[in-house]
């Protein structure tokens, strides 16, 4: 309890809200967790993880239920993504990164929305979040980032993308000014990444060897 106690005291204050320790390190995390990312770095996992455990003690000081619970089941889909990329460096020498098929794409977009209509009304129901259905957004629409980008799926940018639109505002009106900062560097942060996965999705297409080509082939050739 001690430990938590500590995260959550303010390390600083951001136009007139705290900033505690939990949200300064936690989002640090996050950061390094995108950048690591967009290099195909199998490090991003861990320290996706570690990220996590700290947001979560950052969401309860905020009383942001959803957001809290977010970061448990990103704790344990990082722990999936991160067997992934193994198996994909171990068969391939490299994590090979490819456009998601239309069948994929729409299965994304389903578990988007029906997802954050059933979270969003159970955070309602239960009074668990003071804004559920955004917090829900959140929370799904991380889970599906973090599916497609175990996927090694090109798209999974979007998603974040998506999330990010969504995240600011919300952090920011529960008090997180610093995660709300934190987003909008994101946003610049996404669209690099989605420029090198696509290129690198168009280069390992055009290789000569043709397992990788048929691997990443985009879904409208």
């Amino acid at each position: 309890m001690e430990l938590l106690d500590w995260l959550n005291t303010p390390a600083f204050e951001l136009l007139g809200k705290p900033v505690p320790y939990s949200d300064l390190f936690g989002n640090i995390c996050a950061l390094a967790t995108v950048v690591l990312a967009l290099r195909r770095n199998i490090l991003s996992w861990p320290v996706q993880i570690l990220g996590s455990i700290l947001l979560f003690a950052a969401s309860i000081s905020a009383g942001l239920g959803g957001n809290a619970s977010r970061q448990v089941v990103i704790i344990v889909a990082a722990v999936w993504g991160w067997t992934q990329w193994n198996k994909s460096r171990e068969a391939a020498g490299e994590v090979l990164v490819r456009w998601a098929t239309w069948k994929e794409r729409f299965l994304l977009i389903g578990a988007l929305l029906l997802g954050t209509a059933v979270f969003g009304y159970v955070l309602a129901l239960g009074g668990w979040s003071w804004n559920p259905y955004p917090d829900a957004y959140i929370f799904i629409g991380s889970l599906v980032a973090m599916y497609a980008q175990g996927r090694a799926i090109v798209e999974f940018w979007f998603v974040w993308l998506a999330v990010d639109l969504v995240g600011i505002p919300l952090a920011v009106a529960g008090g997180l000014v610093f995660s709300g900062a934190v987003y909008l560097i994101f946003l610049v942060m996404v669209v690099i990444g989605f420029i090198d996965w696509s290129k690198r999705s168009r280069q390992t297409i055009s290789a000569p060897h043709l397992g990788a080509t048929d691997i990443n082939r985009s879904p409208e050739e």
